[in-house]
């Protein structure tokens, strides 16, 4: 079956200049807009909706339709709606997002989503969750963002929590450290357990036996009451018995910067502090700045609306990078 790739490699042009020639030809130089024609009219590659955009016919751009659970009402996750945008007006298509207040989506949501026609939708999420995905909404092209579904092999785009937390991890105990103390996500979590696989490996590889390293999981509720009262049990007349916090993410390491600095403790010369998140308007905040790992909203939601512009086959989750932000906390 010839796809939008094998459009793209005979006519020499990348996927975005083949959706520019299907959907906004006026973009593209006459040039290259009748290579790329060439190439569809040779391959016979000729959707209908595209051979009409072609011929010339005045049709509406394509839509995707963006399911929005906690995303749009949140600034952490908020580059992810930004990213969706972004990408698909690039590629000359429209978006509409849709504020959910509970999941799965009720009726009235989708029936409001599918009344717009979309082309494709994107299902997002603030915090990598799993959701529940009608079965009204699988007949449409469908992507998860920062979420998946239980036994499902929709295509799903998600932080790859388990690299992040081990490079973050190695490359502080490359430097030395040798007596971490880890204040971790709720165990309930998802990126939870993820996490503790990156943290594993990184002890492992740095000859540090798990069971021996101080790790605590939070509760869902009281991170500054259960971070203080971590860090009471092992600062010991105002000495640490340990030369680096691990934080399961950015919040933990601004209750726990507090609570260090107030004990006139410096980071890092006492104690190194890692996060993760490099939550927007938190990570800044930080004195000295804060070494953490990005969560990857930005690149998710980009990949995800790519995968729909571009017609992508994968199916399955598909992990995005997390980097590590290196600042002068470790």
């Amino acid at each position: 079956m010839t796809t939008v790739k094998d459009v793209a490699r005979l006519a020499g042009v990348s996927l975005m200049t083949v959706s520019r020639a299907l959907n906004q030809p006026e973009k593209l130089s006459p040039e290259t807009y009748q290579r790329v024609r060439r190439a569809i009219d040779e391959l016979q590659f000729v959707p209908s909706m595209s051979a009409r955009k072609i011929r010339g016919d005045n049709l509406a751009a394509r839509t995707i339709g963006v399911f929005a659970l906690d995303t749009a009402t949140t600034p952490f996750a908020v580059e992810l709606l930004l990213s969706i945008e972004r990408t698909a007006q690039q590629a000359g298509w429209n978006v509409f997002v849709l504020n959910l207040l509970s999941d799965p989506p009720s009726e009235q949501s989708i029936d409001l989503m599918l009344a717009h026609r979309p082309d494709g939708l994107i299902f997002t999420a603030m915090g990598l969750r799993r959701v529940s995905i009608p079965e009204r909404l699988l007949s449409k092209p469908l992507v998860l963002a920062n979420c998946l579904v239980e036994d499902s092999d929709l295509p799903s785009y998600v932080p790859d929590d388990e690299q992040g937390q081990y490079r973050a991890v190695q490359q502080a105990l490359s430097q030395g450290y040798r007596r971490p103390l880890c204040i971790n996500l709720p165990s309930q979590s998802l990126a939870w357990g993820l996490r503790q696989q990156g943290l594993r490996r990184a002890f492992e590889a740095a000859g540090l036996p798990a069971q021996v390293v101080l790790q605590y999981d939070l509760s869902a509720h009281d991170s500054y009451g259960e971070t203080q009262a971590i860090l009471d049990r092992h600062i010991v007349q105002g000495r640490p018995e340990f030369d680096i916090l691990i934080c399961g993410n950015d919040r933990i390491a601004f209750c726990a910067y507090q609570l260090l600095l107030a004990r006139g403790l410096k980071i890092p010369g006492d104690v190194a502090v890692l996060g993760y998140d490099n939550m927007i308007g938190i990570a800044e905040l930080f004195l000295p700045p804060l070494t953490t790992v990005q969560l990857p909203y930005y690149e998710i939601g980009q990949q995800a609306a790519q995968h729909l512009i571009e017609g992508r086959e994968r199916r399955g989750t598909q992990l995005v990078d997390c980097p590590l932000v290196t600042r002068s906390s470790v």
